[in-house]
Protein backbone atom coordinates (compact mmCIF):
# COMPACT_ATOMS: atom_id res chain seq x y z
CA UNK A 1 0.00 0.00 0.00
CA UNK A 2 2.67 2.37 0.76
CA UNK A 3 5.03 1.44 -2.06
CA UNK A 4 1.57 2.32 -4.29
CA UNK A 5 1.00 5.53 -2.90
CA UNK A 6 5.07 6.64 -3.26
CA UNK A 7 4.94 5.34 -6.55
CA UNK A 8 2.25 7.81 -7.40
CA UNK A 9 3.31 10.58 -5.77
CA UNK A 10 6.72 9.93 -7.49
CA UNK A 11 4.49 9.85 -11.11
CA UNK A 12 2.50 12.77 -10.16
CA UNK A 13 5.46 15.45 -9.48
CA UNK A 14 7.23 14.00 -12.81
CA UNK A 15 4.06 14.98 -14.22
CA UNK A 16 3.85 18.16 -13.00
CA UNK A 17 7.30 19.28 -12.98
CA UNK A 18 7.43 20.09 -17.04
CA UNK A 19 4.07 22.25 -16.79
CA UNK A 20 5.51 24.04 -13.68
CA UNK A 21 8.54 24.84 -15.75
CA UNK A 22 6.61 26.21 -18.66
CA UNK A 23 4.84 28.38 -16.50
CA UNK A 24 7.36 29.75 -15.17
CA UNK A 25 9.16 30.12 -18.55
CA UNK A 26 6.09 31.64 -20.16
CA UNK A 27 5.52 33.94 -16.67
CA UNK A 28 9.34 34.65 -17.67
CA UNK A 29 8.85 35.54 -21.25
CA UNK A 30 6.19 38.08 -20.56
CA UNK A 31 8.21 39.83 -18.45
CA UNK A 32 11.13 39.97 -20.24
CA UNK A 33 8.69 41.46 -23.12
CA UNK A 34 7.44 44.01 -21.27
CA UNK A 35 10.62 45.41 -19.83
CA UNK A 36 11.80 45.63 -23.37
CA UNK A 37 9.06 47.30 -24.60
CA UNK A 38 9.72 51.10 -24.92
CA UNK A 39 7.76 54.04 -23.09
CA UNK A 40 6.16 55.19 -26.40
CA UNK A 41 5.25 51.11 -27.14
CA UNK A 42 3.79 50.49 -23.62
CA UNK A 43 2.08 53.84 -23.61
CA UNK A 44 -0.22 53.24 -27.02
CA UNK A 45 -1.08 48.99 -25.73
CA UNK A 46 -2.47 50.83 -22.27
CA UNK A 47 -4.90 53.45 -24.07
CA UNK A 48 -5.70 51.03 -26.37
CA UNK A 49 -7.19 48.86 -23.26
CA UNK A 50 -9.02 51.63 -22.10
CA UNK A 51 -10.77 52.29 -24.89
CA UNK A 52 -14.65 52.22 -24.46
CA UNK A 53 -14.40 53.22 -20.72
CA UNK A 54 -16.83 55.92 -20.19
CA UNK A 55 -14.47 57.05 -17.41
CA UNK A 56 -10.63 56.82 -16.34
CA UNK A 57 -11.90 57.09 -12.63
CA UNK A 58 -12.35 52.88 -13.87
CA UNK A 59 -8.64 52.78 -13.87
CA UNK A 60 -7.48 55.29 -11.52
CA UNK A 61 -8.29 58.49 -9.20
CA UNK A 62 -4.72 59.67 -9.21
CA UNK A 63 -4.98 62.04 -12.48
CA UNK A 64 -7.72 64.02 -13.73
CA UNK A 65 -10.76 62.04 -15.77
CA UNK A 66 -9.56 64.37 -19.21
CA UNK A 67 -7.27 64.28 -21.87
CA UNK A 68 -4.52 65.43 -20.43
CA UNK A 69 -5.10 62.63 -17.42
CA UNK A 70 -5.08 59.75 -19.99
CA UNK A 71 -1.66 60.46 -21.23
CA UNK A 72 -0.35 61.28 -17.88
CA UNK A 73 -1.93 57.70 -17.17
CA UNK A 74 -0.63 55.85 -20.07
CA UNK A 75 2.73 57.03 -19.38
CA UNK A 76 3.01 56.46 -15.79
CA UNK A 77 6.71 55.15 -14.48
CA UNK A 78 8.63 56.31 -11.59
CA UNK A 79 10.87 59.42 -12.18
CA UNK A 80 8.91 60.55 -15.37
CA UNK A 81 6.20 63.53 -14.78
CA UNK A 82 4.83 64.75 -18.36
CA UNK A 83 4.19 67.82 -16.87
CA UNK A 84 6.91 70.56 -16.10
CA UNK A 85 8.00 71.65 -13.24
CA UNK A 86 6.44 74.41 -12.61
CA UNK A 87 3.13 75.29 -14.51
CA UNK A 88 2.71 79.25 -15.99
CA UNK A 89 -0.25 81.40 -14.52
CA UNK A 90 -3.51 80.19 -16.45
CA UNK A 91 -1.51 77.46 -18.45
CA UNK A 92 -3.83 74.13 -19.09
CA UNK A 93 -2.29 70.62 -18.70
CA UNK A 94 -2.23 70.72 -22.35
CA UNK A 95 -0.14 73.45 -22.97
CA UNK A 96 2.49 72.43 -19.86
CA UNK A 97 3.10 69.08 -21.51
CA UNK A 98 3.70 70.79 -25.14
CA UNK A 99 5.66 73.21 -23.54
CA UNK A 100 8.21 70.67 -21.81
CA UNK A 101 8.13 68.84 -24.83
CA UNK A 102 9.07 71.34 -27.07
CA UNK A 103 12.28 72.36 -24.17
CA UNK A 104 13.09 69.01 -24.65
CA UNK A 105 13.67 68.49 -28.18
CA UNK A 106 10.57 66.19 -28.55
CA UNK A 107 8.50 67.58 -31.35
CA UNK A 108 7.93 65.60 -34.32
CA UNK A 109 6.10 66.00 -37.46
CA UNK A 110 6.04 62.76 -38.24
CA UNK A 111 4.40 60.05 -35.59
CA UNK A 112 5.24 57.11 -34.57
CA UNK A 113 2.86 54.44 -32.07
CA UNK A 114 2.95 56.21 -28.59
CA UNK A 115 3.70 59.41 -29.15
CA UNK A 116 1.66 62.34 -28.02
CA UNK A 117 -0.49 64.24 -30.36
CA UNK A 118 -1.84 68.07 -29.85
CA UNK A 119 -4.48 69.84 -31.18
CA UNK A 120 -5.52 73.45 -30.66
CA UNK A 121 -9.21 74.71 -30.66
CA UNK A 122 -10.92 72.28 -29.86
CA UNK A 123 -13.65 74.24 -28.09
CA UNK A 124 -14.20 77.58 -26.75
CA UNK A 125 -12.09 77.29 -23.56
CA UNK A 126 -12.77 80.93 -22.66
CA UNK A 127 -16.32 80.73 -24.09
CA UNK A 128 -15.75 84.01 -25.70
CA UNK A 129 -17.12 82.94 -28.89
CA UNK A 130 -13.73 83.31 -30.60
CA UNK A 131 -10.68 81.50 -32.19
CA UNK A 132 -7.82 82.19 -29.39
CA UNK A 133 -7.62 79.20 -26.86
CA UNK A 134 -4.98 77.76 -28.57
CA UNK A 135 -3.65 74.54 -27.22
CA UNK A 136 -6.38 72.16 -25.64
CA UNK A 137 -6.50 68.83 -26.30
CA UNK A 138 -4.30 65.61 -26.50
CA UNK A 139 -4.11 62.06 -27.23
CA UNK A 140 -1.96 59.20 -27.71
CA UNK A 141 -0.95 58.15 -31.09
CA UNK A 142 -2.05 53.96 -31.51
CA UNK A 143 -1.07 53.22 -34.98
CA UNK A 144 -0.02 54.81 -38.10
CA UNK A 145 -1.65 53.17 -41.61
CA UNK A 146 0.38 53.22 -44.72
CA UNK A 147 -1.92 56.07 -46.13
CA UNK A 148 -0.84 58.03 -43.37
CA UNK A 149 -3.62 57.69 -41.43
CA UNK A 150 -3.15 58.71 -37.54
CA UNK A 151 -5.62 56.61 -35.13
CA UNK A 152 -5.16 57.91 -31.47
CA UNK A 153 -6.60 57.50 -28.15
CA UNK A 154 -8.29 60.31 -26.44
CA UNK A 155 -10.23 61.16 -23.74
CA UNK A 156 -13.18 63.24 -24.68
CA UNK A 157 -17.16 63.78 -24.42
CA UNK A 158 -18.62 60.20 -23.64
CA UNK A 159 -15.13 58.61 -22.18
CA UNK A 160 -11.98 57.01 -23.77
CA UNK A 161 -11.80 57.44 -27.80
CA UNK A 162 -10.09 55.60 -30.36
CA UNK A 163 -10.36 58.69 -34.00
CA UNK A 164 -8.44 59.18 -36.69
CA UNK A 165 -6.75 61.78 -38.74
CA UNK A 166 -4.95 62.26 -41.52
CA UNK A 167 -2.45 65.32 -42.55
CA UNK A 168 -2.51 64.79 -46.39
CA UNK A 169 -6.47 65.29 -46.62
CA UNK A 170 -6.68 67.88 -43.35
CA UNK A 171 -9.93 68.73 -44.94
CA UNK A 172 -11.79 65.56 -45.61
CA UNK A 173 -13.73 63.45 -43.49
CA UNK A 174 -14.48 60.43 -45.96
CA UNK A 175 -11.58 59.53 -48.98
CA UNK A 176 -14.26 58.32 -51.87
CA UNK A 177 -14.49 54.65 -50.51
CA UNK A 178 -15.79 56.08 -47.92
CA UNK A 179 -13.01 55.69 -45.40
CA UNK A 180 -13.08 57.88 -42.25
CA UNK A 181 -10.20 60.31 -42.90
CA UNK A 182 -10.80 62.45 -40.14
CA UNK A 183 -13.10 62.49 -37.64
CA UNK A 184 -14.29 65.59 -35.55
CA UNK A 185 -12.92 66.74 -32.85
CA UNK A 186 -15.29 70.21 -32.08
CA UNK A 187 -18.85 70.48 -32.15
CA UNK A 188 -21.30 72.12 -34.43
CA UNK A 189 -21.95 75.88 -33.18
CA UNK A 190 -24.65 77.80 -34.27
CA UNK A 191 -23.28 81.34 -34.21
CA UNK A 192 -19.61 80.66 -35.53
CA UNK A 193 -18.38 78.39 -39.03
CA UNK A 194 -15.04 76.86 -37.42
CA UNK A 195 -12.48 74.50 -38.14
CA UNK A 196 -13.65 71.00 -36.44
CA UNK A 197 -11.87 67.65 -38.25
CA UNK A 198 -8.90 66.26 -36.53
CA UNK A 199 -6.37 66.89 -39.43
CA UNK A 200 -7.67 70.49 -39.65
CA UNK A 201 -6.72 70.91 -35.64
CA UNK A 202 -3.98 68.98 -35.23
CA UNK A 203 -0.97 71.22 -33.58
CA UNK A 204 2.08 69.02 -33.36
CA UNK A 205 3.53 65.35 -32.21
CA UNK A 206 5.74 64.87 -29.74
CA UNK A 207 7.92 61.56 -28.52
CA UNK A 208 8.16 60.79 -24.82
CA UNK A 209 11.71 58.43 -24.35
CA UNK A 210 14.44 58.88 -21.74
CA UNK A 211 15.31 62.61 -22.12
CA UNK A 212 11.51 63.18 -20.16
CA UNK A 213 13.19 61.18 -16.98
CA UNK A 214 14.34 62.43 -14.19
CA UNK A 215 17.22 61.41 -11.28
CA UNK A 216 15.25 59.37 -8.70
Amino acid sequence: MHRAFLMCAVLGGLLVAPEAGAARRASSNRSTRNASLSLSDRAAARASRWVGLPSLRRVSHSVNDDCSGLVNLAYRKPNLNLLPERTLPGEGGVSAIYRKALSLDALRREPSPGDLVFFRETYDRNRDGRRNDGLTHIGVVERVAPDGTVTFVHRAGGGVKRSKMNLHQPSLRRDAKGRVLNDYLRRTERRASHPRLAGELFAGFATVDGRWLTSP
